[in-house]
């Protein structure tokens, strides 16, 4: 079955789409500071700016030095699920994904956490089985904004960019879906204003996730 729009599949960003996962990612990151004695000045509110960064990115804006990131990831990974009660669904999620399967949308998930942790978040909220193909951060291929991953979900669904439409609360989302060549939802309820949205020019912009329902 076919959308109205001729959107055939659905490539959701994780933090601040799906998941309120800001203070999980804050808390687990500075416990990971401290158990490994990497000194750090990272005020919460302006952390969950950068949010949908990589980390690397994130650490040279705030000028911390991690000696060894694959020992922080690692530790980091550990942390992160000892807080993850402090996550929860943004409201509609699991209506609108149902609504997708209903429709025969193909459903993707992009995101800039490693495959191992976003494959486990997904099945920690028991939604994994709703997406086709999950794209977290994996070796040799480029992070969002560069439109690799998405062109790469694309290409193991088997369909083309221009039916894709890629949903996502920040302006790498927004990048990534206009440099593949697919449509752009940007969603205003996650980590970025508005206005800061709207200067990216996604085709469309929603307040509340149930409004996907619309465009389907």
């Amino acid at each position: 079955m076919h959308s109205n729009n001729g959107i055939i599949c659905a490539v959701f960003d994780l933090d601040g789409t799906l998941i309120q996962s800001h203070k999980n990612i804050y808390d687990a990151t500075i416990q990971t500071f401290i158990d490994l004695d990497i000194k750090f000045i990272m005020p919460e509110e302006e952390f969950y700016n950068y949010i949908g960064h990589h980390f690397e990115d994130i650490f040279i804006s705030f000028g911390v030095i991690v000696p060894d990131f694959e020992v922080f990831i690692k530790q980091y990974k550990n942390n992160y699920f000892n807080f993850i009660d402090s996550s929860k669904f943004y409201n509609g999620v699991e209506d609108v994904l149902k609504y997708l399967k209903e429709k025969n949308i193909k459903i993707a998930l992009l995101t800039t956490k490693a495959q191992d942790q976003a494959e486990k978040i997904l099945k920690h909220f028991q939604i994994d089985d709703y997406f086709d193909e999950i794209m977290g951060r994996r070796p040799g291929i480029a992070h969002k904004p560069s439109a690799d991953p998405l062109k790469l979900i694309c290409n193991f669904l088997n369909v083309e960019p221009s039916k894709t439409l890629m949903i996502g609360d920040s302006e790498l989302d927004v990048q990534c879906g206009k440099n593949a060549g697919s449509k752009t939802c940007a969603v205003s309820y996650g980590y970025r204003t508005k206005e800061h949205l709207q200067n990216e020019n996604p085709d469309y912009l929603i307040d509340n996730l149930n409004e996907l329902m619309n465009l389907f």
